[in-house]
């Protein structure tokens, strides 16, 4: 019997990285999980990897519709909600002076919107089954940032907002909501950003490496988890030391 027993987790940006890392462990915890992500043949992929534990719905967390279709899958597939991990997030450097409207914009809409509507969601869902867990994903920045991530350090920042005040809100449903706040971590998102980000992420940590999405996917199964049952509305830095 896994911690996550009979759990049904919705996990965004599911699809790859921190957030495969959290449906592989759940779904081996004992949980069923939806993943969703934009990235439809890699998400499609590890659901059938998963098995008969896991479904798959393409999700941009920019778009509400998006959101309501996956609450409907989750209700018509396994018919209960526990959990909720909003992963998904983008990160595009560039100083401020550089800086579109537009990159700014798209940035708010996936890292904050996202995250806000999945929890506006999320959360009738979860009054039926009687409570649940929300687990955001923020980042060590937004506690320590570094110049030229001006919009993912804002965005970041305001997750920690949301998450505190939909603590508040929901606290008389049984529904708790925590943060994630990761620092340096090997992703295919910071591979992508190539070797001189990699190489500031590893200056920032003390710890003298990276992290691994396995790790971060086991603090958020603790939160996502009957185990921290009276946790909510705070912050948690898995960061390598990097903002001690």
């Amino acid at each position: 019997m896994g911690s996550l027993q009979g759990k049904v987790i919705a996990i965004s940006g599911g699809a790859r990285g921190m957030g495969a890392a959290e449906a592989r462990l759940f779904v081996a915890e004992g949980a069923r999980v939806m993943i969703g992500d934009v990235r439809e043949a890699e998400g499609l992929a590890l659901a059938e990897e998963l098995g008969e534990a896991a479904r798959f719905v393409r999700l941009d967390v920019a778009r509400e519709a998006d959101w309501i279709a996956l609450f409907e899958a989750v209700r018509r597939e396994f018919g209960r909600l526990d959990g909720l991990v909003n992963n998904a997030g983008v990160m595009k450097p560039g100083n401020i002076a550089d800086l579109t409207v537009e990159e700014y914009t798209r940035t708010f809409q996936i890292n904050q919107l996202g995250p806000l509507l999945g929890i506006k969601h999320a959360a009738p869902l979860m009054r039926e089954t009687g409570g649940g867990s929300i687990v955001n994903v923020s980042s060590s920045v937004a506690v320590r940032p570094f110049a030229g991530i001006a919009s993912y350090a804002t965005t970041k920042w305001a997750v920690r907002g949301l998450t505190r005040v939909a603590a508040l809100e929901l606290v008389g449903d049984k529904i708790r909501v925590n943060a994630v706040l990761p620092g340096f971590i090997h992703t295919p998102m910071v591979d992508e950003l190539g070797p001189e980000m990699g190489a500031v992420g590893l200056s920032l940590t003390p710890t003298g490496r990276a992290g691994t999405p396995d790790e971060v996917a086991m603090l958020v199964r603790f939160l996502i988890s009957d185990e921290s049952a009276y946790i909510s509305g705070a912050d948690h830095s898995i960061d390598g030391a990097s903002t001690a």
